[in-house]
């Protein structure tokens, strides 16, 4: 497949819902969560992420409830923290537009998502 990319997106900021929910309460090896990334030109994706760990998980949970099958989610990743997430979603954009990377329903979605523009952690250089 190939990709034409005009300028690789490098600015996007996240959203990440393990951070709000329940700070600190997770496993950030065995877990799940939503996350959002904007980009500079307001557009934003909505992503299911699960770690590898988890892939584990839901399909033992699955296989005992007698289904054959597990639901993916649109990424898997090694870990749930900030530095794991960032880091994969700037490799992605680096290789292409995430809706061609990834899943075509995380996006891109036009409309206004309240990122805490203040919080410094959630804004990238």
């Amino acid at each position: 497949m190939t990709y034409l990319i005009k300028k690789a997106v490098t600015d996007f900021k996240l959203r990440l819902e393990f951070e709000e929910i329940d700070p600190g309460n997770w496993n950030i090896e065995n877990e799940y969560c939503n996350v959002m990334v904007r980009l500079p030109n307001e557009t934003y994706y909505a992503i299911n992420v699960w770690t590898y760990k988890f892939f584990e998980t839901a399909v033992s949970e699955n296989t005992g409830e007698g289904k054959s099958y597990v639901v993916p989610p649109d990424l898997f990743v090694k870990e749930l923290s900030r530095a794991c997430i960032q880091e994969t979603i700037q490799s992605l954009l680096e290789v292409g537009p995430l809706e061609q990377m990834l899943n075509p329903s995380v996006g891109p979605y036009d409309a206004n998502i309240d990122i805490d523009d203040s919080d410094e952690e959630n804004i990238l250089p």
